[in-house]
C-alpha cells in the first residue's frame, strides 16, 4: 500500500504509482546509480537504458525496469533498482515533494538467448560462453558473416564493436558511437546485451505471414588478445498483427521468423504462455475470461472478447465526438529450441487499443417544477473524464465560478466506476430563456455547453446541453380601454411573456416615430403600454351610424418580435357624438366629415358626392372625406317650422355604372329663425368701437411643408433641406396660443437671412406690411387655409409660397 507499489515480474521490476496520491501533479522520474547519482529520465534515456513509463487502468502510472537496465545493481541472482520521483503542483517543478523507492527482484535462470519486446524498445541478451574461434560462428551464411570481419578489423583496438547487417551495406560502430546513436549496451560476466529504440536508424521492417516486424540484424565483436569473439545480437518485434472483428481482438504472432532463425535448421516449441499486465494466466483463468490461446504450426494466436476482464475502457475523442476505446495490456512468452542457440525465450509486451467507438451520452431532465429548479443529469462517463468549465450565454466560466451565475454542478459516482454530472440552475436565472407557448404555459430552456478533459491524455471535448421544461407560470398582458371626447385609449398591463412583443394596428407596426407622424400617443414605461388614437384617424374602424352616435373601434395586436406571429389581441369600441362630424357655421357654411364603414370594403372616399354629384370632397383620406359648402348649394333642401329652418343633404356613394347608392349618410343643419330675448338697456352715449394696440404672450410656429397640400411637414431629422433655385418652398405660420376663435393671425413682415440669426446681414424681405415684395423677381404667393381635420381654426394660420433663391454679391455666391 502507499503511494508506490513494487512488483517483480520475471526479469522486469514494476512500480505502480497510485492515481489518488499523484493525481493532478507534475512528475519527474530519475534513476539512482550505485554511486548515488540521480539520472533524470527522458524518452531517449528510457528507451536506451531499459525503462518504460506508461499509464495503466485510467490514471495509475506504471514504471518498469529491465533486470539489465543501465543503473541496475546485480548481485548473484538479484537485481536492485532505485528510483526517485519528484512531484509538484506546477509545471516549473517548484516546491516539489521527493519520493524514493528501491526494490530488489530475483532473476534467472537465463536462457542462452532472451528477446524482449517492450513498448518503447527491443532488447536482446545472449550468453557469453568460453571464447570460440570466429570460424565456428560462420554457420550456413558465410557471405553475410565473413563480410562483417573487414569492418571489425578496420576499427580501432577497442573492446566492443557492433556491425549492423543492412541490405545495402554493413555498418560498424564503436561502443561510444553506438551509445551516442541511442543504442544501449551492457555486459556481465555471463551475458552480452543490446537494446535498440524503435526509432533507431538501423531498424529494418520485415514481413512474415503478412505481419510487419521491426528487426535489427547485428553482430557484436569482442577483441581478446589475438582472437575476435563474435555474438549474434539479432532481434525482432511485431508491430501489428492485431485484428478487430465481431467484437473480438485477434492477435497473431508468427513463429521462427527469419532474422531470429538464421543458421538454424530444426525447431521445437518448449513453452507458450500468455497473460495480462505481465501476469501469466492459467488455462482455467483464460477460459473463465473467454480468452482463446492457440499454438499452430507457424503462428501463435490469442483471441480476447472486447470488454473482457483484464482490460478496461478509456475515453477518447474523434472529430469532437465523445467515445471510448477498449485497452488491454497483453504479453506473450514463447520458448523454443533450435540447433543454433539451444533455448530462446521471446517475451512480447503488447498494449492493444481498439478503434474509436462513439458513445451517446444521456441527458436526463429531472427538473423540479414545484421549487422552480432545473435539474439535469449528463452521463455516463468513465472515471478518466473531468468537467472543467461551462459556457453560459457565450461566456466560458470554470466550474467553481459557475455558482456566481446560478449554476451548481456536482459529480455522482457509481459502483462500477462510472460517473455522471448534475447541473442545477433556478428557472429564474438570467441565462434561462423563457418563451411563451400557449395559454398559461412558458418554456424554460437551459442552453449550456459543458467542456470536459480526459486524463491523462488531456484531450478535450464538449457536450451541448439543451433541455426544455414547460411550466404553468405565464402571465399574459391584459388591457383596459376607454374613450374620452375625441380619442380611443388602450392601457396594456404587461405580463412576463411579452417583453419582446410588438404593437401592431392591422399590419402597421406602431413605433414611437410612427405614432408621432400620425399624432398618436404611445408611452411605454416597461410595465404599462398606453396608446391613444384620435377618433378621426386612418387606423380607426367605423362600424355603424346610429342616432346615438358613430361606433368606432380600435384593434391592437401584440406580435412576436421574432416570428411576427399573433400573440394577443385587444380592441376598444366607443360611440362618438355625430356632432364630431358636422359643423353648421352661422354664415351658412357646412363642414361635414363622412367616414368609411367596415361593411363597404371597396368604398373609395374620393368618389363620395353630395346630392349634386358635382359637389366633391375638399379633403380625402383613406377612411374619411370632408365636404365644405354653403347651405344654398349642392342640392341641399330646406324646410321650416315655427322656430327652425332645417337644411338637409346626403353624402352618397355610387358604384361605377350604378345609379343606386350603396352608401347614404343624411345630415341636417338647424338654424333658429325666431328668438325672444329679454334685455335691459339705458340710453347712453357710447364712444365708437376702436381697436387699441396692446401687449400679450403669443405662441407661434413656423413650419416648412413638402407639398402644396400642406399635409406633410419636414421633420426635425430631415433638416437641412436641400432645394434647387426657383423650387417652391411652402411655409405655414400658426398661432398656437391662445386658442381664441375671435383672434385672427396677420403677418406683417417676413424676411430671409444668410444665417440662423434674424438680425444678420444680408437680408431679403419676402413680405412687407403683409404684402408680397414688389421688387422680387418671383413674388410670394399666399394660399387659402380651409377647415380640415387638422385645422380647426383656419383664421389662426397663414400659408405662403416662396421660390428658392440664394444671396450673391456681384457674381460671388455668399455662403454661411
Amino acid at each position: 500500500t502507499g503511494p508506490m507499489i513494487s512488483e517483480c515480474l520475471g526479469n522486469l521490476l514494476r512500480v505502480t504509482l497510485s492515481a489518488e496520491y499523484f493525481e493532478d501533479k507534475y512528475l519527474s522520474f530519475s534513476v539512482i546509480d550505485q554511486s548515488g547519482i540521480a539520472w533524470e529520465l527522458d524518452e531517449a534515456m528510457a528507451s536506451q537504458c531499459g525503462y518504460t513509463v506508461t499509464y495503466s487502468n485510467w490514471r495509475n502510472i506504471e514504471f518498469r525496469a529491465s533486470a539489465l537496465s543501465c543503473h541496475s545493481r546485480l548481485e548473484k541472482d538479484m537485481f536492485t533498482v532505485t528510483i526517485q520521483i519528484k512531484a509538484s503542483h506546477t509545471p516549473d517543478m517548484k516546491n516539489t515533494t521527493t519520493h524514493l523507492k528501491s526494490a530488489s527482484c530475483r532473476y534467472g535462470p537465463w536462457s542462452p538467448r532472451e528477446l524482449v519486446c517492450e513498448s518503447n524498445y527491443m532488447e536482446v541478451s545472449v550468453r557469453r560462453e568460453v571464447p570460440q574461434t570466429v570460424k565456428d560462428f560462420i554457420q550456413d551464411e558465410p557471405d553475410d558473416w565473413t563480410l562483417a570481419f573487414p569492418e571489425a578489423k578496420a576499427g580501432e583496438a577497442s573492446v566492443w564493436q557492433i556491425v549492423f547487417h543492412q541490405p545495402e551495406e554493413k555498418k560498424a560502430l564503436l561502443v561510444s558511437d553506438a551509445w551516442s546513436a541511442g543504442y544501449g549496451l551492457n555486459t556481465t560476466d555471463t551475458r552480452v546485451l543490446l537494446r535498440i529504440p524503435y526509432t533507431a536508424v538501423q531498424i529494418q521492417l520485415v514481413e512474415a505471414q503478412g505481419i510487419t516486424f521491426s528487426a535489427v540484424r547485428s553482430s557484436t565483436f569482442y577483441k581478446q588478445r589475438w582472437m575476435i569473439l563474435m555474438v549474434d545480437t539479432a532481434v525482432a518485434c511485431p508491430l501489428d498483427g492485431v485484428d478487430y472483428t465481431n467484437k473480438t481482438i485477434t492477435w497473431t504472432v508468427p513463429k521462427y521468423i527469419q532474422p531470429l532463425s538464421a543458421g538454424a535448421t530444426s525447431f521445437k516449441d518448449v513453452l507458450v504462455e500468455a497473460g495480462v499486465d505481465l501476469h501469466k494466466l492459467s488455462a482455467k483463468e483464460m477460459t473463465s475470461r473467454k480468452y482463446v490461446l492457440s499454438n499452430d504450426l507457424n503462428a501463435i494466436t490469442m483471441k480476447i472478447p472486447i470488454g473482457a476482464e483484464g482490460g478496461y475502457y478509456k475515453t477518447s475523442v474523434s472529430s469532437g465526438q465523445h467515445g471510448t476505446k477498449y485497452t488491454i495490456n497483453l504479453f506473450l512468452e514463447h520458448q523454443w529450441e533450435d540447433n543454433k542457440w539451444g533455448l530462446t525465450k521471446h517475451t512480447i509486451i503488447k498494449e492493444i487499443e481498439t478503434p474509436f467507438e462513439q458513445v451517446e451520452l444521456a441527458i436526463i431532465n429531472n427538473s423540479n417544477l414545484s421549487v422552480r429548479l432545473m435539474n439535469v443529469t449528463v452521463g455516463m462517463f468513465l472515471p478518466d473524464v473531468e468537467l472543467v468549465n461551462l459556457t453560459i450565454d457565450g461566456a466560458t466560466v470554470a466550474v467553481p465560478e459557475a455558482v456566481q451565475h446560478g449554476y451548481l454542478t456536482y459529480e455522482i459516482r457509481y459502483a462500477n466506476g462510472s460517473k455522471a454530472y448534475v447541473i442545477k440552475v433556478p428557472f429564474d436565472a438570467p441565462s434561462i430563456k423563457k418563451e411563451y407557448m400557449r395559454a398559461d404555459m412558458r418554456a424554460h430552456t437551459l442552453n449550456v455547453t459543458l467542456a470536459f478533459i480526459i486524463h491523462p491524455t488531456s484531450e478535450t471535448f464538449t457536450v451541448p446541453v439543451i433541455t426544455v421544461s414547460t411550466v404553468k407560470d405565464a402571465v399574459l398582458p391584459s388591457a383596459r380601454g376607454f374613450c374620452d371626447g375625441r380619442n380611443l385609449r388602450l392601457i396594456i398591463t404587461r405580463g412576463n411573456v411579452d417583453q419582446n412583443w410588438l404593437p401592431f394596428i392591422s399590419d402597421w407596426h406602431l413605433t414611437p416615430e410612427a405614432a408621432q407622424k400620425y399624432n398618436y400617443s404611445l408611452r411605454d414605461n416597461g410595465t404599462h403600454l398606453a396608446i391613444s388614437v384620435p377618433f378621426l384617424s386612418s387606423h380607426v374602424n367605423y362600424e355603424d351610424f346610429h342616432t346615438s352616435g358613430i361606433k368606432a373601434s380600435l384593434h391592437l395586436t401584440l406580435k412576436d418580435g421574432i416570428t411576427l406571429a399573433n400573440r394577443r389581441d385587444f380592441s376598444i369600441s366607443c360611440r362618438f357624438s355625430p356632432s364630431e362630424l358636422i359643423q353648421c357655421l352661422p354664415n351658412g357654411t357646412v363642414v361635414i366629415t363622412t367616414v368609411k364603414l367596415v361593411g363597404i370594403a371597396d368604398l373609395d372616399t374620393s368618389l363620395l358626392v353630395l346630392r349634386d354629384r358635382q359637389c366633391k370632397p375638399s379633403l380625402v383620406t383613406e377612411k374619411t372625406a370632408t365636404f365644405k359648402f354653403n347651405v344654398n348649394t349642392c342640392g341641399t333642401s330646406r324646410k321650416f317650422n315655427s322656430t327652425t329652418m332645417i337644411y338637409e343633404n346626403d353624402v352618397l356613394y355610387f358604384r361605377p355604372g350604378n345609379d343606386t347608392p350603396v352608401y347614404q349618410l343624411k345630415f341636417v343643419c338647424s338654424y333658429a329663425i325666431k328668438q325672444t330675448v329679454d334685455i335691459r338697456y339705458e340710453s347712453k352715449k357710447n364712444p365708437p368701437p376702436s381697436i387699441k394696440p396692446g401687449f400679450g404672450s403669443l405662441a407661434l410656429s413656423l413650419k416648412l411643408f413638402k407639398e402644396k397640400s400642406y399635409s406633410d411637414p419636414y421633420q426635425e431629422s430631415e433638416y437641412p433641406v436641400v432645394k434647387y433655385l426657383r423650387e417652391s418652398l411652402y411655409f405655414e405660420v400658426e398661432l398656437l396660443q391662445p386658442e381664441d376663435a375671435r383672434l385672427e393671425l396677420n403677418l406683417d413682415d417676413c424676411w430671409a437671412t444668410n444665417s440662423r440669426s434674424q438680425d444678420s446681414l444680408p437680408q431679403w424681405p419676402v413680405l412687407i406690411n403683409g404684402c408680397e415684395n414688389s421688387e422680387d423677381s418671383y413674388r410670394t404667393v399666399f394660399h387659402e387655409v380651409n377647415y380640415s381635420i387638422r385645422v380647426k381654426l383656419p383664421q389662426h394660420l397663414k400659408r405662403f409660397e416662396v421660390r428658392m433663391f440664394t444671396f450673391v454679391q456681384g457674381t460671388t455666391l455668399l455662403q454661411e
